[in-house]
């Protein structure tokens, strides 16, 4: 898989603490791109089946993304594992989502805010947009069992 490069800056002293938050970041796309395709597969319709596989593309790209300034940032790879067990049914899989979209969006510009280089601030606020998308389509998913 090749990821997109941005322009890295050595001359650039690299808060550990974004690193970490970084870290935090990878993990939770890569959680949220397992969970939400079982999701899919116990979706009602193939509408919701189809909208949340679109919006685990977009977490596979947050996943990209952020593996790709981290690599630049630190200079290594961070391998990411699941954090936390998908629920089992389509009811509690939405109402995790929906949690955990809201407060992603949050945590994304909190981390656009810490970030010092450009495409750093732009791909956490632009992913902080897209998680917000996500939460309402989760939940109108939930509002309409």
């Amino acid at each position: 898989m090749t990821y997109p490069q941005f322009p890295t800056y050595s001359y650039m002293r690299v808060d550990p603490i974004l690193i970490n938050d970084i870290e935090k970041a990878i993990i939770g796309e890569y959680s949220a791109i397992i969970c939400y395709e079982q999701l899919a597969k116990i979706a009602p319709t193939k509408k919701e089946r189809e909208r949340i596989l679109e919006i685990r593309k977009d977490e596979i790209k947050h996943y990209q993304t952020f593996s790709t300034i981290y690599a630049n940032l630190t200079g290594k790879q961070f391998e990411a594992s699941v954090s936390e067990k998908c629920p089992s049914t389509y009811k509690e899989g939405l109402q995790v989502a929906i949690e955990d979209e809201q407060e992603t969006v949050d945590f994304y510009l909190d981390i656009s805010d810490k970030a010092q280089d450009v495409y750093t601030k732009e791909a956490f606020r632009r992913a902080a947009a897209d998680e917000q998308n996500h939460a309402v389509w989760f939940l109108y998913f939930y509002t309409n069992l």
